[in-house]
């Protein structure tokens, strides 16, 4: 083996893969069960996506807050949560983590500082604020991450929350995942401007575009930007370019797409396998030490469906709970 060249140690960059890799076996899995019909109401996957949310999570601590988007699960298990937990809330059941009330585009877990995955565009943004604020007041060093895709860039409620966080100088972290399409409408007739980073700079705030599905690049740029925010640097933008393997929802046709244009991404842009070539080629992980991930990531996907499957139903007095907070 030769020298490590990653700005990560071997134990790290470990890591980073099982996470990468355990976001596309859990998104392919619900890929084949929901098109069974095995699974109740809407899904849409982040397989393809998986080296933005690494990148940025492998950063952040249980203190820190996000606040995800309808394409979410990628986002929580990056930040720790129990892949059981939400293979179960996706299959509706009273394991999961919301107790099977809020399903796939609502999974949340506030210990591990998962404010929730949200079906309503842009609406994480004014929520990082709140929690930006928070840690800012309580002084504990603590950031929140806002995420959103092209699309949702777009909202109101968005570009407002760019200028509270600059206004008051929070340590928020607005992360644009731009994979090129909102719904089916692509980003080019969409979003005014050449670049994320000069809307940034119209807010004050610094900004800066990378490649998405390039994990080095995305983790090294939020590693600094996370830093600015902890030390009181402020508010930045951080657009991750990338592609998404599925459509905008399960059962989306995609006749948006170019000739060839999936096999393409999946050939030349798939970031697991770029990662997993780079490291290997450096030396630094063999293709046996990456297999026993891959294999150990199986079983896990596995049993967290076989579990899930098996678990309870909510029961029909449980229709309120957790449903008002009482102060």
């Amino acid at each position: 083996m030769s020298n490590n060249p990653f700005p990560l140690s071997k134990e790290r960059l470990l890591e980073a893969y099982r996470m990468m890799r355990t976001i596309r076996e859990f998104e392919e899995r619900l890929h084949v069960d929901f098109a069974r019909g095995d699974i109740p109401g809407f899904v849409h996957l982040y397989a393809g996506e998986e080296a933005a949310a690494t990148g940025i999570m492998m950063h952040l601590n249980d203190r820190d807050r996000i606040a995800s988007t309808h394409r979410g699960h990628g986002h929580c298990i990056a930040k720790g949560v129990d892949v059981k937990e939400m293979m179960a809330e996706i299959y509706g059941k009273a394991t999961g983590a919301c107790r099977g009330k809020g399903g796939s585009m609502h999974i949340a877990n506030l210990s591990k500082g998962m404010m929730g995955a949200n079906g309503i565009l842009g609406a994480g943004a004014p929520l990082i604020c709140g929690a930006a604020l928070a840690a800012q007041k309580l002084g504990h060093g603590g950031v929140g991450v806002s995420f959103v895709g092209d699309g949702a860039s777009n909202q109101g409620t968005f570009l407002e929350s760019l200028n509270l966080a600059s206004v008051w100088n929070l340590p928020a972290i607005f992360v644009v995942e731009n994979n090129g399409y909102a719904e089916s409408t692509s980003v080019e007739w969409a979003v005014a401007g050449e670049s994320y980073v000069d809307r940034a700079t119209g807010f004050g705030m610094p900004g800066v575009s990378v490649d998405g599905t390039d994990f080095f690049a995305v983790y090294e740029a939020a590693g600094e930007i996370v830093k600015r925010a902890r030390d009181g640097g402020g508010p930045s933008l951080l657009e991750c370019t990338m592609v998404r393997f599925h459509g905008h929802f399960e059962g989306d046709a995609q006749t948006y797409r170019g000739k060839g244009e999936l096999e393409d991404i999946h050939a030349n842009k798939d970031c697991i396998k770029i990662f997993r070539n780079r490291v290997r080629e450096a030396g630094v992980v063999s293709d046996a030490e990456f297999d026993k991930i891959d294999n150990a990531v199986v079983a896990l996907i596995e049993q967290a469906v076989i579990e899930a499957k098996a678990a309870p139903l909510p029961k029909a007095a449980e229709l309120l709970t957790d449903v008002y907070v009482a102060y």
